[in-house]
């Protein structure tokens, strides 16, 4: 059964930086759309960034507003293995981080961004970062 693990969270101080990794047991992993998504308390799941497979097999990658600049989300095919790197951390980034992963289809960037699209979900973990 494909799954996804998502490692490397953890506390730490504003400005701070912390990498999530996200392994994945799909047999596909290089031609998945992938993605983190995050949700705090009493807020809902929101798109963090995501990269999409294109068929020419290059990659693009896509982030939230509130991200550009100090996250970068990348993917490692020979391991199967996605991460997202954080830096600058604010304490609004505190929340439980998901990673997710979708068979290719030909997506808009606006559902590249949407969790309705993804298929296959990690079980989360916690990022919490101090003021």
């Amino acid at each position: 059964q494909a799954q996804l693990v998502e490692s490397g969270g953890g506390l730490v101080q504003a400005g701070g930086s912390l990498r999530l990794s996200c392994a994945s047991s799909v047999g596909t992993f290089g031609r998945q759309h992938m993605g983190w998504f995050r949700q705090a308390p009493g807020k809902e799941r929101e798109f963090v960034a995501a990269i999409r497979w294109n068929p020419d097999n290059t990659y693009y990658a896509y982030y939230a507003d509130s991200v550009k600049g100090r996250f970068a989300i990348s993917r490692d095919n020979a391991k199967n293995t996605m991460y997202l790197q954080m830096n600058s951390l604010k304490p609004e980034d505190t929340a439980v981080y998901y990673c997710a992963a979708t068979q290719y289809s030909d997506y808009r960037t606006s559902q590249m961004t949407s969790p309705r699209s993804y298929r296959l979900w990690g079980q989360g973990t916690q990022v919490t970062v101090s003021s």
